[in-house]
């Protein structure tokens, strides 16, 4: 009895973190994949290459525990989110907020393996992923300080490979703090009218009927600048390629977002990370065809 109870809690632990949707992970994944490549100019080695791997799922998944801490008053109105662990009681605040803690200290123990600059740029890293949630109730694009937790691994990247971050990480941190705006708008468009209900601010309520041309504008300012970096690094007809493979993207998930639909607005979301995943092919192989 007392092996299924511990398989039943760490099912729980494993809702709380979204382990069924890797989607979460993915859209900080290959950005923070594709800086890692800039910096190094090309294969960034193993040990650099597990530790933003790990530390990517391990950060997104500690986010997670303290969202839904933050939200947990929220979410019970909120059809798609009514049943989160927390939400539902099946898992306590303190037992939520102690498994956010392990989590990060994993991720600062991977930290400790990289270099000072690293470790400097980890704290405010995980000062503003406590801070997002809580910006949800006054500010009116709590998505923009979503974009910047999550961008967070850029310059870390550049720091990890060079113990410096140079002026074109933080273009790359400024155009990936535009890409979550596009793709978590998607999301906020889903629950707009919970949002509206419940007095919760996002981008979609805040950028009303501009909401889609927003969308589309923050993809063009994601993908210009990526280009015009990844191009001074390691120009090729295969970066060009993926760069235009992934605009088609965007202009796929604008046929998605224009109806506004719960349904269109959700799959878009859900499909994001392949966009990004698709500039980060582009980077890898033009660096690898270059030997």
């Amino acid at each position: 009895m007392a092996a299924v109870s511990l398989r039943e809690r760490l099912a729980l632990y494993l809702d709380l973190i979204r382990w069924d949707r890797p989607a979460g992970w993915l859209v900080l994944y290959w950005p923070t994949m594709g800086a890692l490549w800039l910096a190094a100019g090309g294969w960034p080695g193993w040990h650099l290459f597990i530790v933003f791997t790990l530390g990517t799922v391990l950060m997104r998944s500690a986010g997670c525990c303290i969202n839904d801490v933050a939200d947990r008053n929220f979410d019970r109105h909120v059809k798609r989110t009514a049943q989160r662990p927390i939400t539902s009681g099946k898992i306590s605040v303190k037992e939520a907020l102690a498994v956010g803690a392990v989590l990060a200290l994993v991720a600062f123990g991977l930290a400790l393996t990289t270099n000072a600059a690293v470790i400097a740029w980890s704290v405010p890293a995980l000062l503003v992923t406590i801070l997002y949630p809580f910006t949800k109730r006054w500010f009116a694009m709590p998505q923009a300080v979503l974009g910047i937790a999550f961008g967070f691994g850029i310059p870390m990247a550049y720091a990890a490979v060079q113990g410096r971050v140079p002026l074109e990480a933080l273009w790359l941190f400024t155009a990936k703090i535009a890409l979550v705006l596009a793709y978590d708008t998607e999301y906020a468009m889903v629950d707009r009218d919970d949002d509206l209900k419940i007095g919760m601010k996002t981008s979609a309520i805040t950028l009303g009927r501009f909401d889609v041309a927003a969308i589309m504008v923050f993809y063009a300012i994601y993908l210009s600048i990526w280009l015009w970096i990844a191009a001074r690094h390691a120009p090729s007809a295969i970066l060009y390629i993926a760069f235009a493979l992934a605009a088609a993207q965007a202009l796929w998930h604008y046929t998605l977002i224009r109806g506004r639909t719960r349904e269109g607005c959700f799959v878009a979301f859900k499909q994001n990370h392949w966009l990004s995943a698709t500039v980060f092919a582009g980077i890898a192989l033009s660096f690898a065809l270059r030997g």
